[in-house]
């Protein structure tokens, strides 16, 4: 009776499947993210998330039967760390899929080793094309820069009315560089100027002398498509400056540390993201009612992101037929005896069933939205605009693709 009541709370409470599992029955997934270092946030929120959908498998009896473990690697928020943490998921834990990154720079770094690997990556969140240009094993769940740099070129076109742009990016971020570029593709193409085009280095704190020449060329809105640490910072010293004009960007702001870096400065700001918390679909809702009786905190976009990327990947390795009985039992027999689930199953045919599996994935009902991976392996979905007022967020559109 113990021992079955003790099984029983595992199930129901989600607690590690190595309490809960034979540690030769688990399937393996490996994820990096900036769990340390200068966009912390990000990574914290969004293994949150990648946890939360993890749990939810693993007590609903996991994938025909077996149960689910991640490892996760810090990247320290740097690309050089992000290549050395998919190194040791790939080719020493021996991963079946790799779950990350959020910056588009560390994906980047990244998806070349698991692309010569041939073991498949879901990004949750990097947005830069670049990405999945790769390979055929690496995927997204999130929209593209393209689509989100037309969408804040035509806010400001259309919405806030305005025809002279400022740019102040991040010279050294792949994802900052893209989205200046697309933003500055289709605002140019609706009849607006671009003034000026200035830059920092992700980690800066001084811009005063980028926002003075800026100033100089009286700008309408200023285009801000870097990360939350330097933007609330940047927005602290416009306003300094006396620069009263909104600044705008993209989901690179998305972070509960935004509107405590950059306080009041950061009001009639506007930002792109993939969800809103004043969404009233039940997949959302839902969500957010878990993940704040887990946490104590309400989600940002990460965390709903990550949760996505792992739901389509365990749906993925479900499709793939590689844990069916049958196949489970030829694996071991092909692997000479071994008792161990991932040394049998972790074959380049089962990681391929796999890919071809995510490939293949229609109209799946995520948290952010209905979600179907093209044939460049991205997602199409909405956007939505978020205004910064009175230091909350405030939703104000939802731009289709």
């Amino acid at each position: 009776m113990k021992t079955f009541g003790y099984l029983g709370l595992c199930l129901i409470l989600g607690l590690s499947v190595l309490t809960c599992a034979k540690k030769e029955d688990v399937v393996i997934l490996g994820e990096f993210g900036s769990l340390t270092g200068t966009t912390a946030t990000f990574g914290k929120s969004s293994q949150k998330g990648i946890q939360m959908a993890i749990d939810e498998v693993n007590k609903a009896g996991g994938i025909n039967g077996k149960f689910l473990k991640i490892i996760v690697e810090d990247d320290q928020s740097k690309p050089e760390e992000a290549a050395t943490a998919v190194k040791k998921l790939v080719s020493q834990d021996k991963v079946l899929l790799v779950l990350g990154e959020v910056a588009s720079s560390r994906s980047l770094a990244g998806a070349p080793i698991c692309q010569n690997a041939g073991v498949p990556m879901i990004t949750p969140s990097s947005t830069n094309p670049k990405v999945t240009q790769v390979g055929d094993y690496i995927f997204r769940v999130c929209f593209i820069d393209p689509f989100q740099g037309e969408v804040m070129a035509k806010f400001a076109w259309n919405t806030l009315k305005v025809s002279k742009a400022a740019i102040l990016k991040d010279v050294k971020n792949d994802y900052s560089v893209g989205l200046a570029h697309f933003f500055t593709e289709t605002f140019s193409k609706l009849g607006g100027k671009i003034l000026c085009d200035e830059s920092y280095s992700e980690g800066d704190i001084e811009f005063r002398a980028q926002l003075t020449s800026i100033r100089a060329k009286n700008p309408e809105v200023i285009f801000i498509p870097g990360y939350y640490t330097e933007v609330g910072l940047i927005a602290r010293q416009a306003r300094d400056l006396g620069i009263k004009i909104p600044l705008i960007g993209g989901d690179g702001w998305d972070s509960p540390r935004l509107l405590e870096i950059g306080g009041e400065a950061l009001n009639n700001c506007y930002y792109s993201n993939h969800y809103t918390p004043e969404d009233p679909r039940s997949e959302i809702q839902n969500f957010i009612k878990e993940f704040k009786a887990r946490y104590n905190e309400i989600p940002d976009a990460m965390a709903p992101l990550g949760y996505d990327a792992t739901m389509i990947a365990c749906d993925a390795i479900k499709r793939s037929g590689i844990l069916s009985p049958e196949n489970v039992e030829l694996a071991f027999k092909n692997a000479k005896g071994t008792k161990n689930l991932m040394q049998a199953i972790n074959t380049p045919e089962n990681r391929k069933k796999i890919k071809d599996a995510i490939a293949q994935t229609k109209d799946f009902p995520g948290v952010t939205g209905i979600i179907t991976i093209d044939e460049n392996r991205n997602a199409k979905k909405p956007a939505v605009v978020l205004k910064v007022e009175d230091q909350k967020l405030k939703y104000v559109e939802t731009i289709n693709p």
